[in-house]
C-alpha cells in the first residue's frame, strides 16, 4: 500500500525525532511529512535529520491548518494522521492500514479508558461521542482522536470543511458519516503525550462548547433543531392551558414560546437543506 504518515508539530523538539524514526524503522517504504507549526525550537530541523520532509509554517496556523497542509502534500493514496508528541504508537498503524485494505474509507484509533489527558477530558470526549452517536445513528468510539488512516482523495474532497484549530477530527468523522463513507474504530491505548499540552481548559472551554453545536448542525441540524423548537412550542402551549384556566386570556408570552418553536423549526429545515448543498455531490 502506497502511504504517507502527516504528524503536525509545534515545539515537539523532545519527541518528533523519535516518533518520525520509529514510523522510518516500521515503515521504511512510508512517506514521512512533518508540518512545523511556527514552532519556535528545533522541530523542524530534528525532522529532517530524521529522515522526514518538513513543511515549515511561519508562523503558528493551528492544528487543522497543519492537516491541511500535509494532506495536500501527502503522494500516498492512504493518509495516516498521528500525533509527534508521542502518544500514539507507531506499530498500530498497521491495524488501521489492515482495515483500509478491507476496504473502509475512514479508520480511527479509538483510545481506550486511562488514555485520556485528564478526567475533564474524559467527560467531554464521552460527551461528543454520545452526541455524535445520536446524530449519526452509528456507535462513535472516539470523536476527537487524532490517530487515522484515510483514503487521501476522499479526504482531500473536505479539506474546506476543516477548521485552521484543533476540531479537525470531529469535522472530518462527521464528514465522512454524512457523506456515506465507511468509517471503523480500532481500539489502541495512547500514552501520556510528552511536554506540555497546548490546549488551554478555561480558554478553550467556550470553544469546546462550540464543537458540540457544530458536531450537530455538520450532520443533521433538524436532529438538533427539533427538539428544541418542540420543547418551546410545548412549552407555550402549556403556558397557553394555565392562563386561560386561571384568567382566560392568551398572552404576550404564550405568543412567544409558541413563536420561537415554530421559528427554531424552521430555522431548522433551512440548515438541513444547506448541509445537504454541502454534500450534494456525495
Amino acid at each position: 500500500m502506497n502511504f504517507s504518515v502527516v504528524l503536525p508539530a509545534k515545539n515537539e523538539a523532545a519527541t518528533v525525532a523519535v516518533v518520525a524514526a520509529a514510523i522510518k524503522e516500521q515503515f521504511p517504504e512510508a512517506e514521512i511529512i512533518v508540518v512545523n507549526d511556527g514552532s519556535t525550537d528545533e522541530t523542524g530541523l530534528l525532522a529532517k535529520s530524521a529522515g522526514a520532509i518538513v513543511i515549515n509554517h511561519p508562523y503558528s496556523k493551528g492544528n487543522g491548518a497543519s492537516i491541511k497542509a500535509g494532506a495536500r502534500a501527502a503522494t500516498g493514496n492512504v493518509i495516516v494522521f498521528m500525533d509527534a508528541d508521542g502518544q500514539h504508537d507507531p506499530k498500530d498503524i498497521s491495524s488501521l492500514l489492515a482495515l483500509i485494505d478491507e476496504g473502509y474509507d475512514l479508520v480511527v484509533g479509538a483510545r481506550q479508558s486511562g488514555s485520556q489527558a485528564s478526567v475533564g477530558r474524559g467527560l467531554a470526549n464521552g460527551l461528543y461521542n454520545k452526541l455524535a452517536t445520536y446524530m449519526t445513528g452509528h456507535k462513535v468510539e472516539d470523536l476527537t482522536s487524532g490517530f487515522r488512516a484515510v483514503r487521501a482523495e476522499k479526504f482531500k474532497e473536505f479539506l474546506y470543511l476543516l477548521p485552521n484549530g484543533f476540531s479537525y477530527p470531529t469535522t472530518s468523522t462527521m464528514a465522512f458519516f454524512r457523506a456515506g463513507y465507511s468509517v471503523k474504530y480500532v481500539p489502541i491505548h495512547a500514552a501520556q503525550r510528552e511536554g506540555k499540552s497546548h490546549i488551554k481548559p478555561l480558554k478553550d472551554g467556550m470553544r469546546f462548547l462550540l464543537i458540540i453545536f457544530k458536531v450537530a448542525t455538520l450532520y443533521s441540524p433538524l436532529k438538533l433543531f427539533t427538539p428544541a423548537a418542540a420543547f418551546f412550542f410545548l412549552l407555550g402551549l402549556g403556558w397557553y392551558g394555565y392562563t386561560f384556566t386561571i384568567m382566560s386570556r392568551f398572552t404576550n408570552m404564550s405568543a412567544l414560546l409558541l413563536t420561537s418553536g415554530f421559528m427554531l423549526f424552521m430555522m431548522g429545515l433551512i440548515s438541513e437543506q444547506i448541509t445537504a448543498l454541502m454534500y450534494k455531490e456525495r
